[in-house]
């Protein structure tokens, strides 16, 4: 039995996915069990209960073979990160508590540096946290998922053209789709390892190469556009975030665009992704 936190979401339930296509038992917690009716009936073990509350997480990794934790994705964070920071603070209790066999965690690139990251800031908070576990620890330090860019899909479709904050177009940043990371944090619970091992995942794309790729599934040439930096606050405030809230968003892209967020950390392990954009957004399109 394997603990999978986060499996009505993507990268959880591509973990959880792979595990149960491998023929593994997985188990979960969940605040409203309604939610992961589905899982349950693929043979999943639905608990009851708030990764806030590490009693809860507790009583989930009770006799797991390994767990994997993650933190729910806040958009628009407040000011010191306070909903990561209790999180994380609930997982290092529960893991006193009833520590698993081996545990793999959900980081993401520029997690080891101390600032300038912006959202991901929360992640870099965990790994700091979560450093000095007795049991066998695997990070994992994806690159941007792809999933941030199915907006393309349809803003190609209308108007040929697919608008990025990464700048320039042709600049190869790491990137990586769920479904590889749920495949590899499957094989890294299925792993035994000794000691603390942090994984960089991912292959590195273009905004040129997801535009190229787009084109090919909607049917028109596409191409790809950097937003004006001095537009990106109208931009996400019209995506629907609140005003003043889109700080953290700008200083991530920033990080990335600037390359103080990037894969090549020294002593960490590189695991190229096999999902290609062509790949991703043909099979998301189906």
């Amino acid at each position: 039995m394997f603990f999978i936190a986060g499996v009505t979401g993507k990268t959880g339930g591509a973990a959880a996915r792979q595990l149960l296509e491998d023929g593994f038992n997985v188990s979960t917690l969940v605040r409203d069990p309604q939610k992961a009716l589905e899982w349950s009936r693929q043979g999943v073990r639905v608990h009851q209960g708030d990764l806030n509350n590490a009693r809860d997480v507790a009583a989930a990794l009770e006799g797991v073979e390994g767990a994997f934790l993650m933190l729910p994705p806040t958009m628009a964070p407040a000011p010191g990160h306070p909903e990561a920071r209790a999180t994380i603070a609930s997982f290092g209790e529960a893991l006193r508590i009833a520590p698993p066999p081996r545990l793999v965690v959900l980081s993401s690139f520029g997690s080891e540096r101390t600032s300038g990251l912006g959202n991901i800031t929360s992640t870099h908070l965990m790994e700091q946290a979560l450093g000095d576990l007795a049991m066998p620890t695997a990070i994992l330090r994806p690159g941007s998922f792809m999933e941030n860019y199915l907006y393309g899909l349809h803003q190609a479709e209308a108007s040929g053209f697919v608008d990025f904050y990464l700048t320039p177009t042709d600049r190869k940043v790491p990137m990586t789709a769920t479904a590889d990371i749920g495949a590899e944090i499957a094989r890294r619970l299925r792993e035994e390892w000794e000691g603390r091992r942090i994984v960089e995942l991912g292959s590195r794309f273009s905004p040129d190469d997801l535009a190229q790729a787009i084109s090919k599934v909607v049917g028109r040439a596409v191409t790809a556009r950097s937003i004006p930096r001095e537009a990106w606050t109208s931009t996400l405030e019209s995506m629907g975030l609140p005003a003043g809230s889109t700080g953290p968003i700008e200083e991530l892209n920033d990080g990335i665009n600037s390359g103080w967020i990037d894969h090549g950390v020294i002593g960490t392990e590189s695991v190229a992704g096999t999902t290609t954009p062509d790949r991703f957004f043909a099979t998301v399109r189906k």
